[in-house]
């Protein structure tokens, strides 16, 4: 993932997550280790297209949504696969055979909302290298094959431990880059439940 999708997604965690709409640069640069030169031409990125207000100390977000769409826009879901298979069990019982992993998409949303928008059968998640040879111990005696594929394995890129959990944000840019037509009920979902609470930005 690339520096400036790791500064989206740290404001985008501060306003939806901590309801925190004033930050500074160099706040986001201490935390997430990125020189004040990349913070600034993002901060100056997101001013232009009204995402938000530069003030002299801070800066205030002002629109949650541009910041997502924006990001979304950019995410490449793609390029971060590094394995793949189909696995021949409902999606609950693939769900249920994995380590302590950090979902994405489908059912990330399902657990962070305790809600199904439609049914789905793909999964999609963040792992590490260790993480993924015991993902591939688990799943060796099963019925696998490349074709079709229902399982997704993502990089997962340093930053994510800053956080205890998947970010929303990192949630709804993944699912905005799927294919699958469910895709879009999630995302519809998702949005309804962001804007109960922008108008408090």
């Amino acid at each position: 993932m690339k520096k400036q999708e790791a500064i989206y997604r740290e404001i985008l965690y501060q306003s939806i997550e901590k309801k925190e709409f004033n930050l500074t640069q160099s706040e986001l640069s201490k935390k997430l280790g990125i020189s004040l030169s990349n913070i600034n031409l993002v901060v100056k990125k997101l001013a232009l297209i009204g995402a938000l207000k530069i003030n002299p100390r801070n800066f205030h977000i002002l629109n949650i949504k541009k910041i997502l769409l924006l990001w979304a826009s950019l995410r490449n879901i793609e390029k971060d696969i590094i394995y793949r298979a189909r696995i021949n069990l409902p999606v609950k019982e693939i769900e249920r055979l994995m380590p302590n992993i950090t979902f994405t998409a489908y059912t990330a949303y399902k657990y962070a909302f305790d809600d199904i928008p439609s049914d789905y059968s793909e999964i999609y998640v963040y792992c590490s290298e260790q993480e993924l040879e015991e993902i591939k111990k688990r799943i060796a005696k099963l019925k696998t094959g490349e074709n079709n594929p229902n399982f997704f394995v993502l990089k997962k890129d340093n930053l994510l431990k800053l956080y205890d959990k998947l970010p929303l944000s990192q949630i709804f840019v993944d699912l905005w880059n799927l294919k699958e037509w469910y895709a879009h009920e999630f995302l519809s979902s998702f949005e309804e439940k962001l804007n109960q609470g922008e108008d408090k930005a």
